[in-house]
């Protein structure tokens, strides 16, 4: 599960210092500061809690309302519309992603996507992701009408292996599908690792059961009254999406509550 920050700050009155105007013939020469970013995903590991999870903590004022910048991994859409390409998982991809020999699923039953999307930073960008053969066309269609609806996504990568033994920091937000790895708390293969599932923007849709949220820092989004970008809600456009393909919601579950995670399987 995905990849803490907190800050304050106090001040005391201090004298003006004392200023000297230079000269006519004084040349001055100010640097900007570099810039930071704000927040750096998966930066800081969170101390551990139950079940191997890290411990559920508040969500830092940053990530409230979450708008953080989209890095690109593939060359944005030249012309701003929606592309998409579908093809077998390129040699090289496969080898990052979490595919192994004991995964449930064949490389060859899997397909890789590229897909452009709208970042939160209100730029079109091109995503990548690997689904289940016989759903490539469909998910693609999905995402296609959510690039024509402006629905904002943070990334859209393929999960690599190390992801999968890091240690957790709860401020990931990578719409994804293809992860070999068993359902949360369970033995048995998540839909994921079929290509049968995806998880969209996961830290805006958290996973909620009992006290658990997943991620571990997503705790203002379980506020759904609070509407932000991203979000996903019953009837909206992303759920009428992915219902035209035949896929289910988590987020009509009982328990676990899982707003982030759309299957074909329906688990």
């Amino acid at each position: 599960m995905a990849a803490l920050l907190s800050a304050a700050a106090c001040s005391t009155p201090v004298a003006a210092p004392t200023t000297t105007e230079p000269s006519p013939t004084t040349t001055t020469t100010t640097t900007p500061p570099p810039e930071t970013p704000e927040w750096t995903v998966g930066a800081t590991p969170l101390p551990l809690g139950p079940g191997g999870f890290g411990k559920i903590l508040p969500t830092p004022p940053v990530l409230v309302n979450r708008r953080l910048p989209t890095k690109d991994i593939l060359p944005p859409p030249r012309d701003g519309q929606y592309a998409r390409t579908i093809q077998p998982v390129p040699a090289d991809v496969l080898a990052r992603s979490t595919w192994q020999a004991n995964c449930p699923v064949k490389a060859t039953e899997l397909r890789y996507l590229t897909m452009s999307f709208w970042g939160f930073d209100g730029k079109t960008h091109t995503g990548e992701m690997i689904v289940n053969t016989a759903h490539a066309e469909g998910v693609t269609t999905v995402f296609g009408k959510l690039f024509a609806a402006r629905f904002p996504l943070e990334e859209m990568r393929v999960t690599s292996r190390p992801e999968l033994d890091a240690p957790p920091t709860g401020d990931g937000n990578n719409t994804t599908a293809f992860v070999c790895r068993p359902t949360v708390g369970q033995t048995t293969w998540s839909a994921h690792a079929y290509g049968l599932a995806i998880d969209v923007n996961p830290f805006c849709n958290p996973y909620l059961k009992g006290q658990l949220v997943l991620p571990e820092l997503a705790s203002s989004y379980v506020d759904r009254r609070n509407i932000r970008p991203g979000m996903v809600f019953r009837g909206d456009a992303t759920v009428n999406a992915f219902k035209a393909i035949g896929w289910s919601w988590g987020g009509d579950w009982t328990s676990p509550l899982d707003l982030q995670h759309f299957t074909a399987t329906g688990r």
